[in-house]
């Protein structure tokens, strides 16, 4: 039986804890629900319910109570909701079993083990009649399958990378050894198998399918799903003398509950060890209590480093997760050395704690690396942020502070590369951080400065630009006039008309500080309101 107990132990404490269970943990529990926001609720007895992204009391209590009516056998939250005394109370009254999620646990990763744990008991009842729930490793399942199909197999996932495979694979053919020797599939065999629509069958079949030899050199095979739920997890191939007996099909199609259930733990076990991860991570790079523990937990005994901060762009949110992922392992490990690196995805941003002596900014190998890593998608290039030398442990959250704010740069365009290290740009996190604080105090309504902005954009003149060359120049006209690519005696013209429009005492600095820090907040896009964007138009 699958109870809130089983559940607690399967995902493991580093996700979820119990805080009150009125009925005991021993309450039998059913399918995963998301709880939508404003959406009502459509639940069966014991199902679990998961309150994502609410934080407010008066809404979890909403929440409880409609579990309570109908039944569920646990509400998820995550703090402050899960462990409010109001909310805590209120679930111990009505006899609903209340769990806390984990902060840095995502709700898509929790989704994820929730269901793997579901569909793995059910797994391993279907699997346990064959012999191989037990099985502690992927290779012995595929050569228990081999036996069953009498063929030689491989376990293959959904990207086509081999996982394991059986003995006996001297009887297969020359496409079966690249597979073994690349762990991949030929792209050429991949492009047979999609022209023939075998994939399409996959996806959507459940039973095994016999794929005819079509190509020289290679035998039919006999391919079967591995499914949990509705979840393709991969699929099994053998190599077959031809169409195989139903009840040995039948078989076949049986035993690939046992490879799947392995999938799946091993899915979740690597989704419990990245939130614990996480965890570590985030401990460290916000100087969190326990950040000294947590370094020597990742290794980092001896610095310097650099945190390096990367931004996946891209529309969809699993290829956006799919990506994230693989930065994250790019991270973790420095190519040509024995460096590993802690590395996690933490919110939307990818960061890794890096060895600073093998990234020196001066140095062709650490721009080289930075590439590579900024084409590890091979999709949108993602953005990356290095941050500022970190000689100890309390100075990461330094370097992750500036790797963000690196970062905020390449994000809004500032800095029109697709990277960038907070050595080589600090003064432009300086400014931005000013026209921030600018843009809060409103500066750029106080003054002169507006109605210029307004003669620009009414008259189409372009006196904003000129007055702000001239000031970075320090009144100098033949730099002025060089920087706007125009005649000194033009910009001595422009400069006498502006003064028509607004009167501007330049002579004196407070002024021309004034202007120049109303200036850099438009600029710099930190106004919110439609005075910034008649700037950037002026």
């Amino acid at each position: 039986m699958i109870s809130v107990q089983w559940l607690l132990d399967a995902v493991g404490p580093s996700v979820l804890s119990e805080v009150c269970a009125p009925g005991g943990v021993s309450v039998p529990v059913g399918e995963v629900v998301i709880a939508e926001p404003h959406g009502e609720l459509e639940l069966r007895p014991g199902d679990v319910v998961l309150g994502v992204n609410l934080t407010d009391r008066r809404a979890a209590l909403r929440l409880l109570s409609q579990c309570a009516l109908q039944s569920a056998g646990a509400l998820l939250l995550k703090a402050p909701a899960a462990v409010d005394a109001e909310v805590t109370a209120a679930a111990s009254a009505t006899g609903v079993a209340l769990v806390q999620v984990a902060q840095q646990a995502g709700w898509a990763q929790v989704v994820s083990l929730l269901r793997a744990a579901l569909d793995s008991e059910g797994l391993a009842e279907s699997a346990a009649g064959l012999g191989m729930a037990e099985s502690g490793d992927l290779f012995e399942v595929a050569d228990a399958i081999a036996g069953i199909i009498d063929a030689p197999v491989t376990i293959e996932d959904r990207s086509s990378r081999v996982l394991a495979y059986s003995t006996r694979q001297e009887c297969g053919d020359a496409a079966r050894v690249a597979t073994i020797v690349g762990r991949n599939v030929p792209d050429e065999v991949n492009a047979h198998y999609r022209r023939h629509g075998v994939f399409r069958k996959i996806a959507r079949d459940t039973r095994p399918i016999f794929v005819p030899a079509v190509v020289e050199g290679t035998k039919p095979r006999l391919v079967v799903p591995m499914r949990a739920g509705g979840d393709i997890l991969g699929s099994i191939w053998a190599i077959v003398p031809g169409p195989v007996p139903a009840e040995r099909g039948a078989a076949f199609a049986a035993a690939a509950n046992a490879a799947a259930l392995h999938l799946l733990r091993r899915r979740a076990e690597t989704d419990r060890q990245r939130l614990v991860l996480t965890d570590l991570v985030a401990r460290v790079l916000h100087g969190k209590e326990g950040a000294a523990d947590a370094a020597r937990l990742l290794g980092l005994t001896a610095g310097p480093w650099r945190v390096i901060a990367v931004d996946v762009r891209c529309d969809g949110a699993d290829e956006a997760e799919a990506q994230r992922l693989t930065v994250r392992e790019r991270l973790s490990r420095f190519p040509g050395s024995r460096l590993h690196s802690p590395a996690a995805v933490i919110g939307d941003v990818v960061y890794g704690v890096v060895d600073a002596r093998a990234v020196a900014p001066a140095s062709r190998r650490h721009s080289d690396w930075l590439r590579e890593l900024g084409e590890a998608t091979g999709r949108a290039t993602p953005l990356v942020a290095v941050g500022g030398l970190a000689a100890s442990v309390p100075e990461l959250a330094t370097s992750q502070e500036q790797a963000d704010d690196t970062l905020g740069l390449l994000r809004t365009g500032i800095l029109t590369s697709s990277q960038a290290v907070h050595d080589d740009v600090w003064a432009k996190v300086v400014l931005r951080r000013a026209a921030l604080a600018a843009s809060t105090a409103r500066t750029t309504e106080i003054g002169p400065l507006r109605r210029l902005v307004d003669h620009d954009r009414v008259c189409r003149t372009s006196y904003v630009p000129t007055l702000e060359a001239w000031l970075e120049e320090m009144g100098d006209p033949k730099a002025t006039a060089a920087r706007l690519h125009i005649h000194p005696n033009t910009l001595r013209h422009r400069m006498r008309r502006l003064q028509d429009v607004v009167e501007l005492h330049l002579d004196s600095p407070d002024v021309r500080f004034a202007l120049l820090l109303q200036l850099t907040a438009l600029r710099y896009g930190t106004e919110t309101g439609p005075r910034a964007k008649e700037y950037h138009h002026a």
